[in-house]
C-alpha cells in the first residue's frame, strides 16, 4: 500500500468509512459512482451505510481490532461522525491513509476548543466562557449576562446536552449539568442561521459551496433554503470566513460551518462539522457536484470544480413518521427527489430521509414539502 500522502488514490481503490449512518451511505453511493469500492465499520448489521457498500465489519466503533481490520483493507480511511475513537483512529494511522487526520476530530468534539481555536484566528464567535461547579457557572453567568446557554464541552446534538439559561437564578437543571465540563455561551437575537459547506484539495486551493438558510424545530434541523435569501455581501463574508478557518485547519474533506445572521448583517460562526452535513444534502441535485462528492475528491487527492448551483432548493428533513407520510404521498409529488435512508427502525425525532425539491421559485419549493404534514 502506498502511503504518499501527495499521491492521487484512484480507482478501484478502497475507501474506508467509520459509521454506517446516511451520511456514510451518501459517501459511499457516491464513491460507488467514481468507481471506487468501499468498506464500513458500524455496529449495527446491514446500517444505511452497509446497504451501498462492498463490504461491512459489524463492530462497535470502539473495537480496536476491526478498526485496524478496516485500514488493512482500505487505502484511505474516513469518518461520517465526530464521536469516533480518536486515540484508535491515531494508532491505524500507519496501516493506511487518513488525509483528515485528528486534530480536526479533537478540536470539534470540544466545544471550548472549538471556540478558543475560532477567536484565535479571528473568527466572530459569540461571547463564552469555560465553566465546571455552580460557583463558576454563577461568574460566568454574570459576566455575559442572559440569556445564555449552558452546553456541555462533548456530546450531545440536535440540542441535547445544553440548558438553556433566561435569568440570573439559576435552575436545577443548569445546577445539575454544570457539574460536568461545560461552555457558557451569550445567546444571540440573530435574524437567521445560515450554513456553508467548504472543502480544500490536496494543493490548498478551498472550495466552498452556496450559503444556505437552515430552520430549525426542537433544536433539529427542519427545512433548509439553498441559495439564502440574503445581502450579497453575507455571502461574500461567509465565503471569506469559510476559506480562512479551512486554510486555518489545513482540511481535508468537507466541513460545515453554521453561522449566525445578526440584524446589522454580520455573522458570527456558531459550530464546525468535520464531515459532509445535514445542511448540505441539497448538492445531490442542485449542484455540479455533491458535499459527498466534494469529500471523496478532497480524501482521494483529486480536483475538485468550483462549486455550480443551476437552480435554487429547498431540502426538508424527514424524522420518524415523516418518512411513512412522504413514501404514502410520494406518487403525489413527481417534483420530490425523495432520499430513504434503509434504517431499520422509525423513531421518533430520528433522521429518517429527505425530500429536496428543484425550483427558481423558492416559496414554490417550500410549499411543496410543506405538503408532507398541511403546512401550507
Amino acid at each position: 500500500m502506498n502511503n504518499n500522502s501527495e499521491t492521487p488514490i484512484l480507482p478501484p481503490a478502497t475507501i474506508g468509512i467509520v459509521g454506517g449512518g446516511q451520511l456514510g451511505q451518501m459517501l459511499a453511493l457516491s464513491a460507488k459512482a467514481m468507481g471506487y469500492h468501499v468498506g464500513i465499520l458500524d455496529p449495527t448489521p446491514q446500517s444505511p451505510a452497509g446497504q451501498v457498500a462492498d463490504f461491512q465489519i459489524v463492530a462497535d466503533y470502539q473495537e480496536t481490532a476491526a478498526l485496524e481490520q478496516l485500514a488493512q483493507r482500505s487505502d484511505v480511511l474516513t469518518y461520517e461522525f465526530e464521536n469516533v475513537d480518536v486515540a484508535a483512529l491515531d494508532a491505524v494511522q500507519s496501516l493506511t491513509r487518513l488525509p483528515q487526520g485528528t486534530d480536526l476530530l479533537r478540536l470539534t468534539r470540544n466545544r471550548l476548543a472549538e471556540k478558543q481555536f475560532l477567536h484565535s484566528q479571528g473568527i466572530p464567535v459569540t461571547p463564552f466562557a469555560a465553566v465546571q461547579g455552580t460557583a463558576a457557572l454563577e461568574t460566568a453567568v454574570d459576566q455575559l449576562g442572559t440569556p445564555a446557554i449552558l452546553k456541555t464541552l462533548e456530546g450531545g446534538y440536535d440540542g441535547h446536552g445544553q440548558v438553556d439559561i433566561n435569568q440570573p437564578e439559576l435552575s436545577a437543571t443548569s445546577r445539575e449539568l454544570c457539574q460536568r465540563p461545560c461552555i457558557l455561551e451569550r445567546r444571540q437575537d440573530f435574524k437567521l442561521e445560515v450554513a456553508m459547506m467548504v472543502t480544500r484539495d490536496v494543493a490548498g486551493n478551498v472550495v466552498a459551496f452556496p450559503l444556505v438558510e437552515n430552520r430549525h424545530q426542537n433544536h433539529i434541523l427542519h427545512t433548509t433554503i439553498a441559495p439564502a435569501q440574503v445581502a450579497p455581501a453575507v455571502h461574500q463574508r461567509a465565503q471569506v470566513l469559510a476559506t480562512k478557518i479551512a486554510t486555518a485547519l489545513h482540511l481535508r474533506g468537507v466541513l460545515g460551518i453554521e453561522f449566525f445572521v445578526l440584524p446589522d448583517g454580520e455573522l458570527l460562526v456558531n459550530e464546525l462539522a468535520p464531515r459532509p452535513h445535514n445542511s448540505g444534502h441539497y448538492s445531490i441535485e442542485a449542484c455540479n457536484i455533491s458535499q459527498f462528492e466534494a469529500h471523496i475528491r478532497s480524501i482521494c487527492g483529486l480536483p475538485i470544480p468550483q462549486i455550480t448551483q443551476a437552480t435554487p432548493a429547498v431540502m426538508r428533513n424527514l424524522l420518524g413518521a415523516d418518512l411513512q407520510v412522504a413514501r404514502d404521498l410520494l406518487s403525489q409529488h413527481p417534483e420530490w427527489h425523495f432520499h430513504d435512508y434503509g434504517k431499520a427502525e422509525i423513531k421518533a425525532q430520528r433522521k429518517m430521509g429527505h425530500v429536496t425539491v428543484l425550483n427558481a421559485d423558492t416559496q414554490a419549493a417550500l410549499a411543496a414539502v410543506a405538503a408532507l404534514k398541511g403546512e401550507q
